[in-house]
């Protein structure tokens, strides 16, 4: 079992190599989009959309040329994505769908409100197969139950959300945060819908869901972690247990980063990229704004430790406890995180305003800098189809010219 040592700055060339943010583009257009997320696994969806939602975020940073319809397309037009749990609200690849089926086999088990969900199903359906498509609003059955997200929820929203999550349903398309249903038996090629699940054991479950998460951030730890959220069942000890199977097998690889007491860990398919990090490859460093649920920060501990960037999103926090904003975005720059930004999306009037950005202690306001900010900040604004710039008035040193 070969293991490899990295200085502090080689594993962060390391992740973000492996990441496509660093150099020059790796991803590329709606081909890009399918192989980053072959890579990945998932990409989280939120939809809050204060200057693009999550999942846009995290690929306008890494796709060259990305545009939201792209994202719009691969999962509503061409079927290559899908909209469904992974590590929570996610957008997975189509021919994934069969490893989720012991996900499905639970909620047809443990959801809330099977009997009154089973009662209207069938009605459900018929009423897409006419339609092609619905949401809850379509639907009226005139009854409220408690659900996960509130205890006065219509029936035909909990039913709908019920027999997507059993795989029933999925997602035929959105407008705006509204979802529409359709029959899963309507899109889904026939061989993953009638699939057997891949993992039929616990163990194997677990270890696919491992290196799934491990690629997905591109190092990791064997410690409890956000990136581990919504794998079901996985205690520390079967985690311990599957490393332990991984390494044995050479599935993995461990790292030691100096300065770090914690081992981690990288795929095996990924040795061939820290033997190019060893080699100390000149890299052209961008700038670009991250996604507050991007793939790379899911373990913000582990951030810490290795870009000693402290990143919490404070949507949730309340106003008078937050340090920065409600939406802020991490500016990573070359290796290293060198702020945040406030942004938001004017839709009314097609603006993108800066309303802050905060520099980390030790970054300097230089021309380089402002040059380089001024150029993503252009980009940024394109990507969220906006035809001016404003800047907050507090700001003076960015407005200079």
């Amino acid at each position: 079992m070969q293991q490899y040592n990295l200085t502090n700055r080689q594993a962060r060339r390391f992740i973000l190599l492996k990441q496509g943010l660093i150099g020059g583009h790796k991803f590329a257009g709606k081909e890009g989009i399918k192989q980053f997320i072959n890579q990945a696994g998932c990409v989280q969806y939120d939809p809050i959309d204060i200057c693009g939602k999550n999942a846009e975020l995290v690929l306008q940073a890494r796709i060259k040329g990305f545009r939201k319809q792209m994202l719009y397309d691969l999962l509503y037009k061409d079927r290559a994505l899908l909209d469904y749990y992974d590590k929570n609200l996610a957008i997975i690849r189509t021919g994934d769908w069969k490893y989720f089926k012991r996900i499905r086999d639970y909620f047809k088990i443990h959801s809330l409100n099977l009997q009154q969900v089973e009662a209207v199903s069938e009605q459900i359906k018929e009423l897409i197969r006419e339609k092609g498509s619905v949401c809850s609003k379509d639907i009226d059955f005139g009854q409220k139950l408690n659900w996960y997200w509130g205890n006065d929820t219509s029936l035909s929203r909990v039913a709908l959300e019920t027999m997507y999550f059993m795989g029933e349903l999925i997602i035929h398309h959105k407008k705006g945060t509204i979802k529409y249903y359709c029959l899963s038996e309507d899109f889904i090629p026939e061989e993953d819908l009638q699939a057997e699940d891949p993992n039929p054991k616990d163990e194997d479950y677990l270890e696919w869901n491992i290196l799934r998460r491990i690629s997905a951030a591109g190092l990791l730890w064997n410690k409890p972690s956000d990136a581990w959220l919504f794998i079901r069942n996985m205690k520390a000890q079967d985690r311990n247990k599957i490393f332990l199977k991984l390494l044995k097998e050479n599935k993995i690889i461990e790292v030691s980063v100096e300065n770090m007491k914690e081992k981690l860990y990288c795929l095996e398919a990924d040795r061939d990229l820290i033997e190019e990090i060893l080699k100390e490859p000149v890299l052209k460093p961008r700038t670009e704004f991250l996604a507050p649920l991007d793939n790379m920060i899911w373990d913000r501990k582990l951030i810490k430790a290795l870009f000693n960037f402290d990143y919490k999103w404070e949507i949730y926090t309340p106003e008078s406890e937050r340090r920065f904003g409600y939406y802020v975005l991490p500016i990573l720059s070359g290796d290293r995180f060198i702020g945040r930004i406030e942004i938001i999306n004017n839709r009314k009037i097609r603006c993108l305003q800066i309303k802050n950005i905060w520099l980390e202690p030790d970054m300097k306001q230089t021309k380089k800098l402002s040059d380089s900010l001024r150029k993503t900040i252009n980009r940024f604004a394109k990507f969220n189809d906006c035809e001016q710039i404003e800047y907050s008035s507090s700001l003076f040193f960015w407005n200079e010219t």
